[in-house]
């Protein structure tokens, strides 16, 4: 019998600047998260940039959960302020549990038991499954493989809102006025929306659908990112 042929590739896992790693979608053609710093883009533009590193009991709602860095960079902020977490999150196109704990390896929230919880749930091929729904101490993470365009959000829910799908050229769908204006219907009053982009028609549509747009200096490598807050 010949011998199995070897299957595709798997994603290339890229190591940025700050030690961090993400991956290349070969779907998009563009990494997950920034090549200038993965770890410290999650920090800066959706835990700081949404006030969740304040808040004390967040309610994150994301928009491309992707390879969980965003996650992680919650976990680690509210395990060390010893806060409650509710997370809820769409992803379209899981990506295998391997390339989740290649990425994670050594980095921040890496042994959190929510993290270690969602690993061994996770689809190993990726692909299509149910929704995760798992609770590991005080964090409860919800994760939807479904299409977001589709689906039913939380409304007025979210303390927090990342916003985090590839870029608005490469995935123009949920970057438009109308999926917009659904996502701000998902934050709760004064909650806050933050996104890594800054194009100006990403900045005209938060503004259409109610939120006040504010911009800020952006994590390495990006001049700006900005937060919208839905009015309390």
């Amino acid at each position: 019998m010949a011998p199995e042929a070897p299957g595709p590739p798997g994603p290339e896992v890229i190591v940025t600047p700050d030690g961090s790693r993400t991956a290349l979608s070969a779907r998009f053609g563009e990494a997950y998260g920034s090549r200038h710093g993965a770890a410290a883009q999650a920090r800066h533009v959706f835990v700081e940039g949404s006030g969740t590193h304040l808040h004390p009991a967040p309610r994150v709602l994301e928009i491309g959960f992707g390879l969980g860095v965003n996650h992680r960079a919650t976990l680690a902020d509210t395990a060390a302020r010893g806060a409650p977490l509710e997370y809820r999150a769409f992803e379209f196109d899981p990506v295998p549990a391997a390339l989740l704990r290649e990425v994670a390896a050594g980095g921040e929230a890496a042994d959190h038991p929510a993290w270690a919880a969602l690993l061994a749930a996770w689809p190993e091929a990726g692909g299509a499954a149910p929704e995760l729904d798992l609770v590991a101490g005080h964090v409860r993470t919800r994760v939807a493989f479904a299409d977001v365009l589709v689906s039913e959000l939380p409304r007025d829910w979210a303390t927090a809102l990342y916003l985090d799908g590839f870029s608005p050229t490469r995935n123009p769908e949920v970057w438009t006025p109308e999926f917009v204006a659904r996502l701000a219907s998902a934050l709760a009053p004064g909650g806050v929306l933050a996104t890594y982009s800054a194009a100006g028609h990403v900045r005209r549509a938060l503004g259409d659908a109610g939120l006040v747009v504010e911009r800020r200096p952006g994590p390495p490598g990006k001049r700006e990112c900005l937060r919208a807050v839905r009015p309390a």
